[in-house]
């Protein structure tokens, strides 16, 4: 069974298959990546809550940085949030994202 949560026209905020949650993309607010960051993992938690999660179960996150010269003030904020011995398995790569004043995105896919 699939099941989608907060489903819009164009995607679900969460997807949920076989016990594992795919979250969509997510996004803060701030000026800087660390602000961005913090607000981001905010609402991630808020959504592995919601699909019956928590960042102890997550499997991967893949984030995506405007640019690779704040790598390390995004881990920074990374590593204070991520339970210690709970790491998922994780990507991190440039990209362009949709708006120009973000810096920092974070796809997480949860065990159930």
């Amino acid at each position: 069974m699939i099941e989608r949560i907060e489903t819009g026209t164009r995607m679900s905020k969460i997807v949920k298959h076989n016990g594992v949650a795919y979250l969509c993309g997510q996004v803060g607010d701030g000026e800087t990546v660390a602000e961005q960051t913090r607000d981001c993992l905010s609402r991630v938690e808020g959504l592995l809550e919601t699909a019956g999660s928590s960042p102890e179960r997550m499997l991967q996150a893949v984030i995506w940085l405007a640019d690779m010269a704040d790598f390390d003030e995004m881990n920074s904020v990374w590593d204070a949030w991520v339970p210690a011995g709970y790491a998922p398995a994780r990507a991190c790569c440039e990209a362009r994202l949709a708006r120009s004043d973000l810096k920092v995105e974070i796809i997480v896919t949860a065990a159930c």
